[in-house]
């Protein structure tokens, strides 16, 4: 197993550290991931997909992508209703302008 392959892009903490291998993100989610939260989808597939990267079985990215999940699996998504306006649908016509 090689648990010191890096990540293409490491991953940023809210405390500032940086998470640049396998071994720190593994070693990151058990310390940082209650024992009640361990069997959640989230938690389960970082952690297979993380040891799947280090035997050489899966890419790295997507154990990279599957523990900034685990890391967020609390976050909740939310609708910006203040966002711009798209622009289509306002442009005018040739046809329209007669």
């Amino acid at each position: 197993m090689s648990w010191s392959l890096r990540f293409a892009e490491p991953i940023v903490l809210a405390d500032g550290a940086k998470l640049a291998t396998l071994r720190q993100a593994i070693a990151h989610l058990v310390q940082t991931v209650p024992p009640a939260e361990r069997h959640m989808p989230a938690v389960l597939t970082a952690a297979e997909m993380l040891t799947a990267a280090a035997e050489h079985r899966g890419p790295v990215e997507f154990a990279r992508i599957a523990t900034l999940q685990a890391l967020n699996r609390h976050a909740e998504r939310v609708f910006n209703p203040d966002r711009k306006e798209p622009h289509w649908g306002r442009r005018k016509l040739k046809r329209d302008t007669a």
